[in-house]
């Protein structure tokens, strides 16, 4: 396994669309979810799409750490192929969401609450789940990624957008409404 280099904000690889995997037992395409996985591991993110590791497919990779799940289940490790994500309702709440391809940075991203996502997991098996709250974000902003969208395109309000340091140094709380 490989830890391999991230794209950042401003590489066109990141604004493109991904083209579907065709064969997930494919032996580049199992190389390259080793690596995404160790190269998560290493840069200490909750997610990971193809696209940030200049491969521009239809995969992401992700997880949810107990202190940030809902009723405190962590999401162990999971890939997503092919991944379609439609909305539940119109319920849309603002969240804070950083980037590994925009290091140092945050702002707050108004995302849907509740989404359906369907697509094929790691072993080749369809997924279609309901998921909510920070599951839902951070599947919303992996799945962003593969049609070339970054957090900055989905902001609705400037101000909250900055620095890690000085966001940690002068928290601003969010506006309860959209």
């Amino acid at each position: 396994m490989a830890i391999l280099k991230i794209a950042r904000m401003g590489h066109p690889v990141l604004l493109t669309k991904a083209q579907p995997v065709a064969d997930v037992a494919a032996p580049e395409i199992r190389r390259l979810l080793e690596d995404m996985a160790k190269t998560l591991e290493d840069a200490g993110g909750v997610g990971l799409a193809a696209p940030q590791v200049f491969c521009a497919k239809r995969l992401f990779i992700y997880h949810v750490p107990a202190s940030r799940a809902e009723g405190g289940q962590a999401v162990p490790l999971t890939a997503v192929f092919n991944p379609v994500v439609t909305s539940l309702d119109d319920e849309k709440v603002l969240g804070w969401e950083g980037c590994l391809s925009i290091p140092g940075l945050r702002a707050a991203v108004p995302r849907f609450r509740r989404i359906r996502l369907t697509g094929l997991d790691g072993a080749g098996a369809p997924i279609d789940a309901e998921l909510s709250d920070f599951e839902a974000r951070v599947v919303q902003h992996e799945a962003d990624h593969l049609d070339g969208v970054m957090y900055p395109m989905r902001m609705e309000d400037f101000r909250y957008f900055g620095f890690n340091e000085e966001a940690d140094r002068f928290p601003m709380p969010l506006p309860e409404e959209l």
